[in-house]
């Protein structure tokens, strides 16, 4: 690091597409001389990348607010200073509020608008207020922002969608993240070849909707996102692709069409359904039926019989009565999924569901998460399970957490441990599972000499 550069301290919480949204916050200010560090005390300047998401989110900032006053309060004492910003979601939903209950803080922005950084740090240190950019602005970031130069490992994340339509009862995407936009099919194929020249040899395509991708494609006409995966899949040494999270109303022929022709379209889909009870999907604003989600699930494993499904579970929304619990308990039973992610409903200020009628008592909400949470360990722990014995091509993606040890991902998402030399991460290596455990899988390589060792059948 030379005498001149200044050191980027960026916290992130929340989703895959606030990973994404911290490391292009890290592009841009690049050129102003930041360099990373993953000090905070550290830091000439630190951004917190917020998520509004989950309940309590934004006492979670203001209580980390609290600990980096501290530290900024002594870099100004040493004649130093710390420029501190809060990015993400709950900067989108609560600027003035943050403002209010922390004015140390330095400048406040929304997801659409980290490409005018520079700006904003100029402003800020020239300027004896705080500097707050919550709009949703009319030109698309991506097309200010620089190329992504940091060196990626053998798994990246691009973002090819931003926002949501959909309005689901409970969430607060839409009022955060704003209207659906989507990137050209050219921005994305040049940034994804980039990201495989630096090493990627997996991405994973980001998108609140990311199903609901419709960007220029190569004729210029509105493109689907089966269409881009077949684009992507040209690209030289990209061996693997993945894209989270969908939509249901947003599956398309083109789509399963991508998922039974496409080799490296990872058979592995994250599609959340949130309730099995099409009363509370009507209630929750999902405009789809569990007879409907059954048809797709029907449909992807017919074009590809190896695929896993997870899937996202809201229990107690508002009016759940036990009926609709069971009927999405029916629904796990019948679709069984490798993995999920469930959750108690929690009310969002301004979203439709907050002041609804009927609010579910804590402890049978408590209740209810526990019984389906119970059940999806089993279905995981079971799918793991039947991992055992087979071979299963691994993408090696870094050191484990012992000595000699690899750590990577199978086809399923899967998180997979074997003992091999460090020369194979980057590479997809065909594998023995020896045990499918809870939350991973244990393999062996073939030529491992325990496998050696073992008497012929």
């Amino acid at each position: 690091m030379n005498a001149n550069s200044k050191r980027l301290h960026v916290i992130t919480w929340g989703c895959q597409m606030n990973v994404y949204d911290s490391g292009r916050m890290a592009d841009v200010l690049a050129p102003l001389g930041y360099a990373p560090t993953e000090l905070a005390e550290a830091a000439d300047m630190v951004i917190l990348n917020t998520c509004h998401i989950r309940d309590r989110a934004a006492e979670k900032v203001f209580s980390e607010l609290g600990r980096l006053r501290l530290l900024k309060q002594a870099r100004e004492a040493a004649g130093g200073q710390m420029v501190l910003a809060v990015a993400g979601c709950v900067a989108q939903a609560e600027g003035a509020e943050i403002l209010a209950r922390a004015p140390y803080v330095d400048i406040v922005l929304g997801p659409q608008t980290y490409h005018r950084l520079p700006e904003m740090v100029a402003r800020a240190s020239r300027a004896a207020g705080a500097v707050i950019e919550t709009d949703f602005p009319t030109e698309d970031k991506f097309d200010f922002l620089p190329d992504a130069t940091a060196p990626t490992g053998p798994t990246a994340f691009l973002t090819i969608q931003e926002g949501c339509d959909k309005f689901c009862s409970f969430c607060v995407v839409p009022y955060t993240r704003g209207a659906e936009q989507s990137r050209s099919q050219a921005t994305i194929v040049a940034e994804a070849k980039r990201l495989v020249a630096q090493g990627a040899r997996e991405i994973t395509l980001l998108g609140q909707n990311v199903n609901a991708w419709h960007g220029a494609a190569a004729d210029g006409a509105p493109g689907t996102l089966g269409r881009l995966i077949e684009a992507l899949a040209a690209i030289p040494d990209l061996l693997r692709i993945r894209y989270t999270t969908s939509h249901p109303r947003d599956m398309d022929d083109s789509l399963f069409a991508a998922h039974r022709d496409i080799p490296q379209l990872m058979p592995f889909l994250h599609l959340p359904v949130q309730s099995g009870s099409d009363r509370i999907l009507s209630a929750m604003n999902r405009k789809h039926t569990a007879a409907e989600y059954l048809n797709i699930v029907e449909r992807l494993r017919a074009a590809r019989p190896d695929i896993a499904l997870s899937s996202d579970f809201i229990v107690g929304h508002p009016g759940e009565t036990g009926a609709d619990f069971r009927a999405t308990m029916a629904l796990i039973e019948a679709v069984g999924f490798a993995q999920a992610y469930s959750f108690k409903y929690s009310p969002r200020p301004g979203t439709p569901a907050a002041a609804a009628q009927m609010q579910v008592a804590e402890d049978v909400k408590d209740a209810r998460l526990q019984e389906l949470q119970a059940k999806l360990r089993t279905q995981q722990a079971a799918f793991n399970a039947a991992c055992a014995g087979q071979t299963v091509d691994v993408l090696f993606t870094g050191p484990g957490r012992h000595a000699g040890q690899l750590g990577g991902r199978s086809p399923w998402l899967q998180p997979v441990h074997a003992d091999g030399p460090e020369s194979l991460i980057g590479t997809v290596v065909p594998v023995k599972i020896v045990t499918g455990n809870p939350n991973s899988l244990t393999a062996m390589l073939p030529s491992h000499p325990l496998e050696q060792e073992r008497p012929q059948a």
